[in-house]
């Protein structure tokens, strides 16, 4: 079920300088974005603000999005919660306007153990067994790591095709990839982990950078895949200063930096996120320029 590429490109949310969601804007970067590298968008992950956009905001970016990309690229739909129930009715809600599957987060703040993490996930996947479902397991962000354990009795159920494996731990990536069926993917959460996961079998990355860089990401795992890896592995050391510079503080504060670099009219991030101070915009308008961005 379902292919979305190599290259996906976890979308940030602009907005308008009154804090509204700004759709006009989301939907010119997103059809951007889909000439430029991204094979499927990501909408309403971290990236995208998701903490703090109510579900009718989700909804209607889920829309745009959908409008703007239309034959070009697919779009995941970010409905994950840390309320079953809750995911549930955003998942089926997302389902009917046509998304191309669903990005679920393991449930932060509540600690589920194994056993509760795979009846969240097995709960939503069967509430839309048409909808490709991507798990998301992020640790830093949600204080539970999703074991191998579990995501290979997870990788059994029908729907559930792969995971964004966010842990930053090469050896867990391993563990799902030895244990799961070649037909379940695994994606980078990490960009600058993109092609040392590639080694180890993943099919391509749930990207930042792509905002920046589709293309070049395009070429590097192409590059890989055709047996070209050091050329792979040029285009990785190029753009791993970007990758870090991309996260010297909290995810999406550089990414929007970097965009309003290059004249886009993101807007800010909402609070509790804090704007880019000076020293983050000179270290990304340094590395930006290095590379011919701006």
């Amino acid at each position: 079920m379902g292919d979305f590429g190599t290259v996906l490109t976890a979308m940030i949310t602009p907005f308008k300088a009154d804090g509204s969601v700004n759709y006009a804007v989301a939907a010119e970067l997103a059809a951007h974005l889909a000439d430029n590298g991204t094979d499927t968008l990501v909408v309403c992950g971290t990236t995208g603000e998701s903490p703090t956009l109510s579900w009718d905001e989700e909804y209607q970016l889920f829309v745009e999005v959908l409008q703007a990309v239309a034959g070009k690229a697919k779009v995941i739909a970010g409905c994950g919660s840390n309320s079953t129930k809750e995911a549930i009715a955003a998942t089926q809600k997302a389902a009917k306007i046509g998304v191309h599957g669903t990005l679920q987060v393991v449930p932060y703040y509540n600690k589920p153990p194994q056993a509760g993490l795979y009846q969240h996930f097995q709960a939503i996947a069967q509430a839309c067994p048409d909808l490709p479902l991507l798990l998301y397991n992020v640790p830093g962000r949600t204080g539970q790591n999703l074991s191998p354990e579990t995501v290979v009795r997870l990788a059994e159920i029908d729907n559930i095709v792969g995971i964004k494996e966010a842990s930053g731990n090469l050896d867990q990536a391993g563990e799902i990839r030895r244990l799961t069926p070649k037909d379940f993917e695994i994606y980078a959460g990490d960009d600058s982990l993109t092609l040392p996961l590639l080694a180890i079998g993943a099919k391509g990355v749930v990207s930042v950078a792509s905002h920046l860089v589709g293309n070049q990401l395009q070429q590097m795992i192409q590059a890989y895949n055709a047996g070209q890896v050091t050329v792979a592995s040029e285009i990785h050391l190029r753009l791993l200063p970007l990758f870090k510079a991309l996260f010297i503080t909290t995810n999406p504060i550089p990414i929007k930096q970097a965009l309003k670099l290059q004249g886009w009219e993101v807007g800010s991030t909402r609070l509790p996120l804090s704007e880019a101070d000076a020293e983050v915009s000179q270290k990304l308008e340094a590395v930006m320029k290095n590379l011919g961005l701006i």
